[in-house]
């Protein structure tokens, strides 16, 4: 018998939903989401900043990859 631990039914996210809502309650739900939201679009700001920032220095050269550390000429 094959057991996949990471794959949740609906009975499973029932559950889970019902636990989230004894524990926050129902009002609270709605501005944890809208800073959960707030949280992501800052993060995606921030990361196309960088991205930006990099690709200003030299558009001629790709981004380095992450592991790599730029050399100065």
């Amino acid at each position: 018998m094959l057991v996949y631990p990471l794959f949740i039914g609906t009975w499973e996210l029932v559950l889970i939903i019902l636990i989230i809502v004894l524990i926050f309650g129902g009002k609270k739900i709605p501005e944890l989401m809208k800073g959960v939201g707030k949280g992501v679009k800052s993060f995606k700001e921030g990361m196309n900043e960088i991205e930006d920032q990099v690709n200003q220095a030299d558009p001629s050269k790709p981004a380095p990859k992450s592991d790599e550390t730029p050399k100065s000429e």
